[in-house]
């Protein structure tokens, strides 16, 4: 599904050039879920600008779906921090034009927009602004939003970073148990370690500026994932082996929670 081969990036300023990516390469395969992770200012953001067309690489390539995309936009669905919804649509409005943007009739956008928020629980939202919703309830809207454009790509950036601990916990359940269901290819940037073990089928580990892959992690947690997950003698072993090499390599500014 998507295939970044060697992507090096550099940017000059008036101190001079700084290069922030330097020969990534890393595959995201149909219906897999992998998570980035690396020490803050590593270039994780740099790399989704480059994966989603909005920068151009300095050398290297980007391939979607079996083309090459590189330096250009529309082949991914984004999901930014902050939700981003558009303040003048409606919660269901806003649904309704990711499903209109697909290719879905106006009518029939507005039915299947409808029974989506129903589905997550919002259909009592459907008429409101997004202002009225709280910052859980717009990141629902946000991903369902990502979740029903036609690319089959999705590049989550931090999405609940913004979150109070225990809505991002349930924010995580919610995203696992709705993306089971239709299995999209997602490649995640996240701070937390234990986020991306209980997410993901891989985990990618940056190093610092510049970055590069340093290590690859194959999560061995059958799905559906359990909640007791987080007491695995495994899953701490792993948490705390990502935590070391983070450490090692720029002191990682990483969430346990």
């Amino acid at each position: 599904m998507l295939e970044v081969r060697r992507v090096s990036k550099t940017f000059e300023g008036k101190r001079g050039v700084k290069e922030v990516l330097k020969d990534v390469s890393l595959r995201v395969a149909e219906g897999e879920f992998v998570s980035l992770v690396g020490p803050s200012g590593s270039g994780k953001t740099t790399l989704f600008s480059v994966i989603g067309g909005l920068e151009k690489p300095t050398s290297g390539e980007v391939h979607v779906g079996g083309r090459e995309t590189t330096g250009e936009t529309g082949h991914v669905a984004y999901m930014p921090q902050q939700a981003s919804l558009l303040p003048w649509r409606t919660v269901a409005g806003n649904i309704e034009l990711s499903l209109t943007i697909a290719g879905v009739a106006k009518k029939k956008a507005r039915e299947d927009a409808l029974e989506w928020l129903r589905r997550i629980g919002l259909d009592a939202y459907a008429d409101a602004y997004p202002h009225v919703l709280s910052g859980g309830m717009q990141q629902r809207v946000s991903f369902l939003r990502a979740l029903l454009s036609p690319q089959r790509l999705m590049l989550l950036d931090e999405p609940f970073g913004a979150l109070d601990a225990l809505t991002r916990g349930r924010m995580q359940k919610w995203l696992l148990s709705l993306w089971e269901q239709n299995r999209r290819s997602v490649l995640l940037v996240t701070h937390s370690i234990e986020e991306a073990l209980y997410l993901s089928d891989r985990i990618l580990v940056l190093s610092s500026s510049p970055a590069v892959l340093v290590e690859e992690i194959v999560v061995p947690f059958e799905r559906p994932r359990r909640e007791e997950l987080w007491e695995d003698a495994r899953f701490m072993e792993l948490r705390g082996r990502i935590y070391r090499q983070l450490e090692k390599d720029g002191g990682e500014e990483a969430d346990h929670g």
